[in-house]
């Protein structure tokens, strides 16, 4: 019995395998088949796509077409390759690079709008930022809507843009050739008529105007002159007419008839020999289109053949005329300084002459630059340069050159040049004049110094005004009024005191004037500083004491002199007055204690130290201690007003700087450094081992 159950046991599980098997192969086999239909399928797709790619290639490069799409989402440009694939994506500023600026801007309205739904397509035409040929290329691009979302938002725009530069350039060369015909027919030099098939007037250059009369071009124009009725060609048939070459004697005094004109336009007592032309346009078929006349008036030809011998002299005369006239173009060439110009592109040669009938010298383009002052060769350079590229625009420009004329003043150039057009309309050359400015730059040069001086001596005389009226009444008040108590009853014994408050206040007020004067000059920058080689250390103390000559005689003064000789270059003068103004100050209020001075040589600099035990300002005014007419801050007295600011002036315009420290009821410390080179240094020995010391200390 357990053998029994274990074969049926083995019988199903094979059964189960098998079935396993055959299921796992039935699989299989499905699969196989739908990979093979699945991949048939998609080869057919692909063949299909590549045939439409293909049509689409073909469309593209037949209509000169390129296809990009822009997506709002990521404010993305991307172009399509002729297959259709993704070829390239721009940011905006990227692909605004294909485009002229303004151009573009009216492109990303278009694609705004769409995407606003104000609109679903548009068509612009852009000019590309490429050349062709020195021509810029035009595209008309049509914008319209791609794909939406499920909320009907704009998610991509879609845009074909169409090469129309070939259509561009087209139109451009009928406008050319249109140009030339107007302006070959307008300035030609014979006289030019145009009948329309109707044979009524259509066009007249303004030789023909002088030659039949015509007051006014448009008279003739919108009165539909016809051509039978033109006493010139009265007899030729417009059908039948063909290219006739004709001369003719008309009287007008025998036309008449109004409808021939003659007396509107002033003909009547006229008699003419004329020579013309006459081509009728015909079309294909043979149909006339209109009549081209051309002529001219030889009535004073036929003259002059009759008068030979006359006209022989007057043709002499003429010649002797021409001559005279040359020769006095030469002669006012000469003598005014101005020479004829011409510039080659083509060979790089500048021609100069002031003879119209030869060139009188030849300058390579390096002999051009190096003739100009240094200062003047990059202009010179890119003159140069502009005209080797062909500019089309005139050239102005005034150069200073090395030559010098006989007063040894360097000449200056005024060069005027227009470019001139070959056949073809390209710059062939540059002519124009060249005229010697020497005397004219100089006399603006002298111009400019006097107006400069002029107007320093404004205002130095405004600033000066504007300070006396606003200081000097004080002490002058003081002084008219010390001055009336003499005619007043009054004590003889307080008449000294009067004098005394009289010369008080005249000095103050003489002080003031000439701060005032000091002060407007170095407002007006007419302060000159001369600098001179100065031994410093000999002149230092000298000033410290002129600037401590008014301090109490319980003050003691100190000069720290570290130098035995210091050699500088500087304006003593002004220096020595910076000293003498801050040593004054530092001792104005100073009842006891010291004043001290120093001067120090570091790293270019002479720097300088004026400090004192006084009682100092207090914080809150150190900010308007150079303020003009300051003359005190919480009763700490600062001169005039203008010591100060005269210091600072001084120091600032001599490119220097001053720093002030000071501490309420301990004292003020001045600094000043002002730039110098020494020239000698030689430090005391004391100094020198006092300095040694120190180092070895440190």
């Amino acid at each position: 019995m357990f053998q029994y159950m274990i074969g049926m046991s083995l019988w199903s599980l094979n059964h189960y395998v098998l079935a396993v098997v055959v299921v796992m192969l039935v699989v299989i086999l499905v699969v196989v088949l739908y990979n093979r239909v699945y991949m048939k399928r998609a080869r057919e797709a692909n063949a299909r796509q590549k045939e439409q790619n293909a049509h689409l290639a073909l469309v593209l490069q037949a209509g000169r077409l390129r296809i990009w799409k822009y997506f709002p989402a990521t404010r993305q440009y991307l172009f399509l390759s002729e297959e259709g694939t993704m070829e390239q994506r721009y940011n905006p500023i990227d692909f605004q690079q294909f485009f002229d600026r303004d151009d573009f801007e009216q492109l990303r309205k278009a694609i705004f709008e769409i995407c606003d739904g104000k609109q679903t397509s548009a068509v612009l035409t852009l000019v590309s930022n490429a050349k062709d040929d020195a021509f810029l290329r035009h595209y008309e691009v049509s914008i319209s809507v791609d794909r939406r979302d499920s909320r009907g938002r704009v998610t991509s725009v879609f845009g074909i843009q169409h090469d129309v530069t070939d259509d561009y350039r087209r139109l451009e060369a009928v406008n050319q050739l249109l140009l030339r015909y107007h302006t070959v027919f307008s300035t030609s030099l014979i006289d030019m008529v145009y009948y329309d098939n109707r044979g009524v007037l259509r066009d007249i250059n303004e030789r023909a105007c002088q030659a039949f009369g015509v007051p006014n071009r448009e008279f003739v124009l919108n009165n539909e002159f016809l051509l039978k009725n033109n006493p010139i060609f009265a007899d030729v048939d417009i059908e039948t007419m063909d290219n006739t070459r004709s001369s003719s004697i008309v009287d007008f005094g025998n036309y008449s008839d109004p409808i021939y004109h003659v007396d509107e336009l002033g003909l009547t007592d006229k008699k003419m020999y004329y020579e013309s032309t006459i081509n009728p346009i015909r079309d294909a078929n043979g149909n006339l289109e209109g009549v081209y006349m051309a002529g001219r008036d030889i009535t004073e030809m036929v003259v002059s053949y009759r008068r030979q011998k006359e006209g022989a002299e007057k043709l002499r005369k003429i010649n002797e005329d021409i001559r005279e006239y040359l020769s006095n173009i030469n002669y006012a060439l000469r003598i005014s300084d101005i020479r004829m110009v011409n510039y080659y592109p083509q060979s790089f040669t500048l021609e100069m002459s002031d003879n119209i009938n030869q060139s009188q010298m030849k300058l390579s383009q390096l002999r051009c630059i190096r003739l100009a002052t240094p200062r003047f060769r990059r202009t010179v350079s890119s003159i140069l340069n502009r005209m080797d590229h062909l500019s089309p625009y005139n050239i102005q420009v005034n150069i200073e050159t090395e030559i010098r004329d006989k007063k040894g003043r360097q000449i200056w150039l005024l060069f005027n040049l227009v470019p001139m057009l070959d056949a073809n309309g390209k710059v062939e050359r540059y002519f124009g004049m060249c005229r010697n400015m020497t005397d004219m730059v100089e006399t603006e040069n002298r111009l400019a110094v006097e107006t400069k001086k002029a107007q320093e001596t404004e205002l130095l005389k405004q600033s000066f005004l504007s300070n006396m009226s606003y200081e000097i009444r004080t002490p002058l008040n003081n002084v008219v009024g010390f001055a009336g108590l003499f005619t007043t009853p009054h004590d003889e014994a307080d008449e000294p005191a009067f004098v005394e408050q009289i010369k008080t206040n005249s000095n103050n007020m003489l002080a003031l004037v000439n701060d005032i004067m000091l002060l407007s000059s170095l407002d007006a920058n007419m302060i000159e500083y001369r600098k001179e080689d100065i031994d410093f250390s000999q002149v230092f103390a000298s000033h410290c004491q002129i600037g401590w000559s008014t301090a109490n005689t319980q003050v003691k003064t100190v000069i720290d002199n570290p130098y035995d000789c210091l050699v500088v270059n500087i304006d003593e003068e002004h220096v020595g007055k910076v000293i003498e103004k801050l040593c004054w100050l530092s001792a104005l209020t100073l009842k006891e204690g010291y004043a001290k001075a120093r001067y120090e040589y570091r790293r270019g600099e002479l720097l300088i130290t004026i400090e004192d035990t006084g009682d100092g300002i207090p914080e809150e005014g150190m900010a308007h201690i150079f303020d003009r007419f300051v003359h005190n801050i919480d009763n700490h007295l600062l001169g005039t007003g203008l010591d100060l600011p005269i210091v600072q002036a001084i120091v600032r315009q001599m490119g220097g700087t001053i720093e002030i420290e000071s501490t309420l009821h301990k004292g003020t410390t001045a600094w000043v450094a002002i730039p110098c080179e020494a020239k000698t240094i030689e430090r005391r020995r004391e100094e020198i081992t006092s300095n040694t010391t120190e180092n070895i200390l440190l």
